[in-house]
């Protein structure tokens, strides 16, 4: 059990074995750390308490029980990810889920099921995606609407979502969670530092991946097909935008990506998925008028300084202040919990805080 915790702790810390040999300044070293993780040996007190220190981890970390495995990673643009940055990744996914499992649990709660819609469907071409999104809409009933928050959606879906530090080039991942006797937890990863235009995007594309099947050659483009019938429903942007277009202005596309919360982008090319624009007029906006969206996004929900604090994740939250309430955790185990200063819990208690909270 040691050993798996020192493991985790360190790809978290995105240490090698020599790397937290060296910030333990020589007190051990890299072969000795390599045993104490296969259970081969076991450090001393003092060893414990420099191994917790280095690697910013409570001695408690290291006796909390194990057994939760990730399985099916599926990280988008898989090629530019190093092993060390996926290994440091799926570390923080299992340390995280297995805070927000514990914290059901606590609760007595089941919600950490995924009610899937159905069994995932076979499509054979990116517009049999159309369906699945639709199919997907129908049965979570929400209508012909746009989403408003997206986030909010999945995680009352039973879907873990996460905002993590990724590299820029990594849009996010999806994966599961896997515990003895239980249901898988599935978990959907997103790079807090896009922004929410491209957020939204990718959670939708990772929930295309938990309800459809189809060939490799092909599931990208119909996962993005999915997340753009999600987000952009036909029949509601068919009403907004008309059903043949042969131009556009800036302004009209600013205003109707805003009410899909979607990218200028994105929307353009829903309007060519949907035949109201023609591929050739989508690639003369991206010549002319949109030349910039894809590194620009023109008027962003979110600023650049605000990055991450909209549509966050807020259930997990949500559940520990609840379970501080009902005096079923006292506060030292909610800041450990939530990651953050005691007295940060004691000032949201009584309504102290000011301004918007950093909580993941």
């Amino acid at each position: 059990m040691f050993g798996e915790r020192l493991h985790l702790a360190r790809k978290k810390a995105g240490y090698s074995l020599r790397d937290l040999a060296d910030r333990l300044e020589g007190k051990i070293s890299a072969q000795a750390i390599g045993k104490y993780e296969r259970g081969e040996m076991m450090p001393s007190s003092g060893i414990l308490i420099g191994l917790a220190k280095a690697l910013g981890v409570s001695m408690d970390f290291f006796a909390a029980p194990s057994g939760v495995r990730l399985g099916n990673i599926d990280f988008r643009k898989h090629s530019g990810t190093s092993v060390r940055e996926r290994a440091q990744v799926e570390a923080e996914v299992i340390e995280h889920v297995e805070r927000y499992i514990l914290i059901e649990e606590i609760l007595d709660l089941q919600s950490s099921e995924w009610q899937e819609p159905f069994h995932r469907r076979l499509v054979s071409t990116p517009e049999g995606a159309e369906k699945v999104a639709e199919d997907v809409r129908n049965l979570w009933r929400l209508g012909e609407d746009p989403i408003p928050n997206l986030t909010e959606l999945l995680e009352e879906k039973g879907v873990k979502v996460m905002l993590l530090d990724l590299p820029d080039r990594v849009s996010g991942l999806t994966c599961e969670v896997q515990r003895p006797g239980k249901e898988p937890v599935p978990v959907v990863v997103v790079n807090k530092n896009h922004n929410l235009e491209r957020r939204r995007l990718t959670m939708a594309h990772e929930l295309g991946h938990r309800v459809m099947e189809a060939s490799e050659d092909i599931l990208e483009k119909a996962a993005n097909r999915f997340a753009g019938a999600l987000l952009q429903p036909p029949q509601h942007v068919l009403q907004e935008v008309g059903h043949s277009r042969h131009r556009f202005g800036v302004e009209e596309v600013v205003a109707t990506k805003r009410l899909y919360r979607v990218s200028a982008a994105a929307f353009v090319v829903r309007c060519r998925d949907l035949g109201i624009i023609s591929n050739d007029y989508l690639i003369r906006i991206f010549q002319t008028i949109g030349r910039t969206w894809r590194s620009n996004e023109p008027k962003p929900l979110e600023m650049p300084d605000q990055r991450g604090e909209f549509e966050k994740p807020k259930r997990f939250q949500r559940l520990c202040y609840r379970a501080l309430a009902e005096d079923l955790i006292n506060q030292t185990k909610a800041a450990e919990l939530l990651q953050i200063p005691v007295r940060q819990i004691e000032a949201a208690m009584v309504g102290l805080i000011n301004g918007p909270d950093r909580h993941q």
